[in-house]
C-alpha cells in the first residue's frame, strides 16, 4: 500500500501546476486518447457562439463565455469526458446509453466512435441553459 500512495505523489510531482493552455494539456494526455480529445475539441468549438474562449480551469481545458466556463473537456488512458453540468447530463439521459455518466460528467470510451452529433447537441444545450 506504500507503494501505491509514493508512486501518487510522484506522478503527482511530475505535472506540477496546472498546463497554461490546450497545446500543454494535450502533451499530458495519453497517446491514444489524443486523436479523440483533439476531435472533440472540434465538435464543441464548432457548437459554441463566437465570443466564447478557450481556456484552462480546474487544470483541464474549458470553454468561457462573459458569463464563466459553459463547458469543461478532458482525456484520461481510457476515455474522453466531457462536464456540461448535472442538468445537461439529465435532459440527454436516455441518449447517452452506452457512456458512463456521474453527477456533473460524461465519459466517452477511447473503443467506441465519439458520438459527434450527441456531442454537438449537449453543447447547443448547455449554452441555452446559461443563457436563462
Amino acid at each position: 500500500m506504500k507503494t501505491t500512495k509514493s508512486k501518487k505523489r510522484a506522478s503527482t510531482k511530475k505535472r506540477k501546476g496546472a498546463p497554461k493552455n490546450f497545446a500543454a494539456y494535450l502533451e499530458t494526455v495519453p497517446k491514444p486518447a489524443q486523436a479523440a480529445l483533439l476531435k472533440m475539441r472540434g465538435v464543441i468549438r464548432s457548437a459554441l457562439p463566437q465570443g466564447v474562449t478557450e481556456t484552462i480551469s480546474y487544470g483541464i481545458p474549458a470553454f468561457r463565455s462573459e458569463k464563466g466556463v459553459l463547458i469543461w473537456f478532458a482525456a484520461f488512458s481510457d476515455h474522453c469526458s466531457l462536464f456540461p453540468t448535472a442538468a445537461v447530463i439529465d435532459k440527454f439521459k436516455t441518449e447517452l446509453t452506452g457512456c458512463t455518466t456521474s453527477k456533473g460528467t460524461i465519459r466517452f470510451p477511447l473503443d467506441k466512435a465519439l458520438p459527434t452529433a450527441l456531442i454537438e447537441k449537449i453543447v447547443e444545450e448547455r449554452v441555452k441553459q446559461s443563457k436563462g
